[in-house]
C-alpha cells in the first residue's frame, strides 16, 4: 500500500489562470507559497519560502476563478504529480505539481484587501472526502474539578 497525500497552508502568489477545456471542463493553475522560519546558529531569524505549482480541476476550478486572488491564504489537500514534456530543443523537461482535491479559504488578504467572499465554506471536487473538524466546545456538564 502507498499514500500520496499533501496538505498545504500558504498564500497565493499570483491571480489564478483558468482555462476551459473541451465540454466546459475548467482547470486553474497558480503558485502557492509556504514559509518556514527558524533561528540560525548566530541567532538571526531565517525564513525560507517554498513555491508549489497548484492545479485545480472542474467545479473547484470554477470556485477558484470566482473567489481566489493573489495574496489569499488557502488550506489545500491533494496529491503530488510529476509530468514531463519535450521542449522546443528536444530536451526532456519535468515539473512537479499539486493536484488539489479539497480547498478551504482561510480569510482575507494580509494587507486587508477587499475580499468579501473570503468566508466561503470549504469547497471540494467530487468525489473527494470532506475534512471534518473536531468539535472543541466543552460541555457544560464537565466533570473536571477545576
Amino acid at each position: 500500500m502507498s499514500v500520496n497525500k499533501v496538505i498545504l497552508i500558504g498564500n497565493v502568489g499570483r491571480d489564478p489562470e483558468v482555462r476551459h477545456l473541451d465540454k466546459g471542463v475548467a482547470v486553474a493553475n497558480f503558485p502557492l507559497a509556504t514559509s518556514e522560519s527558524y533561528n540560525a546558529k548566530n541567532g538571526e531569524r531565517v525564513t525560507t519560502t517554498e513555491w508549489h505549482n497548484i492545479v485545480v480541476w472542474r467545479g473547484l476550478a470554477d470556485v477558484v476563478e470566482k473567489y481566489v486572488k493573489k495574496g489569499d491564504k488557502l488550506y489545500l489537500e491533494g496529491r503530488i504529480r510529476t509530468r514531463s514534456w519535450d521542449d522546443k530543443e528536444g530536451n526532456k523537461r519535468y515539473t512537479t505539481e499539486i493536484y488539489v482535491d479539497n480547498m478551504e479559504m482561510l480569510g482575507g488578504r494580509p494587507s486587508g484587501g477587499n475580499n468579501a467572499e473570503s468566508n466561503q465554506p470549504a469547497a471540494q471536487n467530487e468525489p473527494a472526502d470532506s475534512v471534518n473538524e473536531p468539535d472543541y466546545q466543552q460541555s457544560e456538564e464537565d466533570d473536571l474539578p477545576f
